[in-house]
């Protein structure tokens, strides 16, 4: 099970523990944009465009997720894994390394 901020086990209550404002509102923003291109790839598809037209566009979004996903991965580590791992107990450390291998394996895909 994940950790929440303050070491207790526990499901959807989990908050980071620190969010630099300019970083959320540029991850707000991408997503948002993100949001926009899928939206136009349902319209390609709903009207038969050129699969390779298709496919560009895919490669697009996922790497505007990619980005997005480094910039949640930069914060994880700078606030909530190094909280763990500086002044978490035993079992707050371990935990944050099993979850940082499982984000590290999930994003290395």
């Amino acid at each position: 099970m994940a950790l929440t901020k303050h070491g207790s086990k526990g499901g959807d209550e989990r908050k980071a523990v620190g969010v630099d404002p300019e970083i959320k509102a540029s991850n707000l923003r991408r997503l948002r944009r993100i949001e926009g291109q899928v939206r136009g790839l349902q319209r390609m598809v709903e009207e038969d465009r050129y699969c390779a037209d298709i496919l560009t566009q895919v490669s697009s979004v996922q790497e505007a997720l990619r980005a997005v996903t480094r910039a949640l991965m930069r914060n994880h580590l700078t606030h909530c894994a190094t909280q763990a791992l500086q002044t978490g107990s035993v079992e707050d450390k371990e935990a944050m390394y099993e979850e940082l291998l499982d984000l590290i394996y999930k994003n290395a895909r």
